[in-house]
Order: structure tokens, then sequence, then C-alpha cells
């Protein structure tokens, strides 16, 4: 029977929470009372989750399905490994942290079946450390000030769920690097969001760190704005445009007053300033360079070692499989 729902979870060492999360999932899932499937995706966990998976699927093989990356390509595309093997009509992604109830997940069903196509989480009383905190806060409004036409409150919560025309959208996209919420909704016609719980992580530990929260910012901006190459611009001509008046004033000084430019740390200091502007803009630009680079060698986004599932009533054992962008237009899918 093809599935109505289809939950879709990363996992990167996550060993002391597979087993409760699976447990909790299935009891939410089953009371819905809809055919459902779970689609794991192990991005390269170097702990016993390899194992924990595989009898999770031999357990439920119906209703479990497991993909085994070769290596570690991420959060985002571990989920677009997923995606890109639903069967459902409404698609729902989930963290294994539990750190998002999965008891939440009959919320955004609700929401679905009132006809919106993209449902947001918003978590409420969040139980992480402070730096994360105030670090989402400042993201947030930098995000909504660069990407003013992507409506998020809450980006870094990972329990969305989305309609099918959605998902194949985005995984039509076939981007080498995105931050899916914003994929989403920028395809979206009716999104919305839902409160949902925020539990402390209580196994495991944060698979982000500073550098890869980092690096999650940059997905966000530099895949959905111009905003920081038009920043870096309008800086370039403003300290242009100032460097001349000074300039100017100095040379004025000096050809009717007789005075000299003497003060050499102010000097210094332009010099100082101008060169960190350069610095930064060739960051700024380097980084969509290197985006640029990433999509036109076409390489395949990641690698899977091994698929594991049931369809049809009949066991299969996917080896050695890899995924390449689709040429298909996503323009064929509008129409």
């Amino acid at each position: 029977m093809k599935p109505y729902l289809s939950v879709v979870i990363p996992v990167y060492n996550e060993e002391a929470n597979l087993e409760n999360l699976c447990q909790r999932l299935t009891n939410v899932l089953d009371g819905v009372g809809k055919p459902y499937e779970i689609l794991l995706t192990n991005d390269g966990s170097r702990d016993n989750s390899t194992a924990m998976l595989n009898e999770l699927h031999r357990r439920r093989p119906k209703e479990i399905r497991v993909i085994h990356f070769n290596g570690n390509y991420g959060q985002h595309m571990a989920i677009m490994a997923g995606l890109e093997r639903v069967r459902g009509e409404i698609i729902i992604t989930l963290d294994a942290d539990l750190q998002n109830p999965p008891e939440e997940i009959p919320k955004l069903i609700q929401a679905m079946e009132k006809g919106h196509d993209v449902v947001g989480g918003c978590r409420q009383k969040r139980q992480d450390s402070q730096w994360r905190l105030w670090v989402s806060r400042l993201h947030n409004i930098m995000r909504a000030w660069i990407t003013p036409r992507i409506k998020m409150t809450d980006e870094g919560c990972m329990l969305r769920a989305y309609r099918r025309h959605i998902v194949d959208l985005m995984v039509m996209s076939g981007e080498a690097s995105t931050f899916i919420p914003a994929l989403a909704l920028s395809y979206a016609a009716n999104p919305t969001e839902v409160p949902v719980a925020h539990a402390p992580r209580t196994a495991g530990q944060s698979n982000y760190n500073f550098y890869g929260l980092i690096r999650y910012n940059f997905d966000l901006v530099t895949g959905f704005s111009l905003v920081p190459l038009q920043m870096l611009t309008l800086v370039g001509m403003l300290v242009s445009v100032l460097s001349t008046v000074f300039f100017s004033y100095t040379g004025i000084k000096a050809a009717f007053f007789g005075t000299e430019f003497d003060n050499q740390m102010v000097l210094f200091a332009i010099t100082y300033l101008l060169g960190g502007l350069l610095l930064m803009g060739l960051g700024i630009v380097g980084e969509y360079i290197g985006r640029i680079y990433q999509e036109v060698r076409r390489r395949p986004r990641f690698v899977i070692r091994e698929i594991l599932e049931s369809l049809d009533g009949k066991d299969t054992v996917d080896q050695g499989s890899s995924t390449k962008r689709s040429k298909k237009k996503i323009t064929d899918l509008v129409d």
C-alpha cells in the first residue's frame, strides 16, 4: 500500500537515541491511522548507529527504510537523499536527537490537511545553551534582513512538513549545497507555521560546532540572496567617496593654507580599513564563486553505499548506488 506519510530523518552518531526515537515515532504514526514510511539516512556514522539501523529495518521492514551513505555529507544532503525516495503525499523531516518530540507531528499533519503546502515548526521554550540561543537570534535577524522574501520565525527547527509537489521541486533543483527550509519556502504558495515543543538533548552530543554553524549560515545567505554582494558594492562606493572627500580636503588645506598633513596614524587607519574591506570582499565573492564551481562540476552530491527497504512486499538491498542530479526541468513539474 502506498504510504500517506513519509518521515525523513538524518542520522549521524545517534546510537543512544535511535531505539527511543523509533519507538516513540512509530507509536505516534500508528496512532494517526494512515499508512506511513520512515526513511533513516545514515550520514557516515562512526558509532553503532549502522548496526542499530539495520536491526530497526529488520523489525519493521514495511515501514522503516534505511539509506547508508559511504561517508559524511552533511545533514541537508542526508535529508535530500530521503526526499528523493519518499512515496508519501505528506513528507515530514525530523532530527534524530529527540529535541523535537515526535509527538508534535500530528500538529503538522493537521495544518497540512487544512490546505497548506509547507508547515514549519516554531520551537517553544527552547532547551539550548545560552550561546546557541544568542547565535540563533542574531542569525534570524540577519536572515530576515538579507532574505526578506523567505518568511521563517525559527529557521533552525527541522520539524517541518511538505507537500509532495514541493519535495519534487526541491529534488529537481539538484543544488550541490542548499538550505532545505528556505528552498521549500521559495516554491511554496500557502506556507504556515505551528508552535512545537522543544526538549533538552538527553543523550549524545550536538553535531553542529561553531564552524558548522558558520557554514550553515553561508548556505542560507549565499544560496538565496545577492544582498552581500550588493552591500559590498555600496560599502566600496561609500569608502571611495569618503576617501576622495578626505584627500580633497587635505589637498585644499595644503594648497591654500600652507598646512601639511602629517598624521600618519590616520593614513595607516585608512589603509587598514581599505585592506580589510578588500579581504572581506574577496571572501564574499569567493564564496559565490566556490558555489558556482561546485555546481558546474556536476558531481554527485552524495554516494549511497546501501539501501535497505521492502517495497510491494519484496525485501531489497541496493548496494553501491550513487545519486546524480536529474536533468529534468523544474518547469516540467510546475506544468
